[in-house]
């Protein structure tokens, strides 16, 4: 009994340790998803963490479900003040970035989706990280087939410069697709995997001249923080709306 106790703490320990020591470097926002649950024991080593802690990802679930539906009240809210708020229109708008900034990325020229993101962020994405693989010889190949679900995690109103202006949004994004990096000249695959599979992305958007634009792309795992932090804001109403359409005559 002591020796099967002891092989499941080892297990938890070594799944762990491989989840933060994993490095992940590739795919829009320098990041690509883990690889290790892929092989059969990993799939059994996925299996026996879940269920031990299956509690931490039920309150994970409900946390986030929370933070989903508060962000998507607030986006009603504002709705009455402009289509840029509309869940809708913001779902379509998420869906073409995510497209777009991916075939930039493909080319290995991020420039092309500058309409689509913050100038500040296209021009670190190439820097940081797609001139630097260019440099070592590394090529990053990301294909999306196709997107299984977008929803709000965290919404933030601001009226910077104008009225909305630098309003922020933290997106949920989940897409089947395939993500790895391969030296150029063999195309021996260094980091990731060449299967299709779901992965999720964190994607943040600031209002700029009423247009929501890529400022940010995190791993899946930051979902929690931001809806987290969107419960832990006050609640957008219409009194609020009030006291900020004054600020803005004065």
């Amino acid at each position: 009994m002591k020796a099967i106790k002891y092989f499941a703490l080892f297990l938890v320990v070594a799944v762990l340790c491989l989840m933060v020591i994993e490095p992940a470097f590739a795919g829009p926002g320098g990041k690509i998803a883990r690889v290790m649950f892929e092989t059969f024991w990993g799939r059994i080593a996925l299996a026996v963490l879940t269920i031990i802690l299956l509690p931490f990802i039920l309150y994970v679930t409900i946390k986030e479900k929370m933070g989903e539906r508060r962000a998507r009240k607030d986006l009603r809210l504002m709705a009455k003040y402009g289509g840029s708020f509309e869940w809708m229109n913001i779902k379509q708008r998420a869906s073409d970035c995510f497209y777009r900034v991916h075939a930039a990325w493909k080319k290995e020229d991020v420039s092309e989706a500058a309409e689509f993101m913050t100038s500040w962020y296209w021009q670190n994405q190439q820097m940081v990280f797609l001139d630097r693989w260019e440099k070592e010889g590394l090529v990053n190949h990301c294909t999306v087939k196709r997107i299984s679900g977008i929803r709000p995690l965290f919404f933030a109103h601001r009226s910077d410069s104008a009225p909305h202006e630098g309003s922020l949004l933290a997106i949920s994004i989940t897409a089947t697709m395939q993500d790895y990096l391969a030296e150029r000249g063999t195309g021996k695959v260094v980091e990731g995997s060449k299967k299709f599979k779901p992965v999720e992305t964190i994607w943040s958007f600031a209002l700029l001249d009423g247009k929501w634009k890529v400022s940010g792309i995190e791993e899946g795992d930051m979902a929690l923080v931001y809806a987290k932090e969107m419960l832990d804001r006050p609640v957008l109403d219409e009194k609020v709306m009030a006291d900020v359409r004054e600020k803005a005559r004065n």
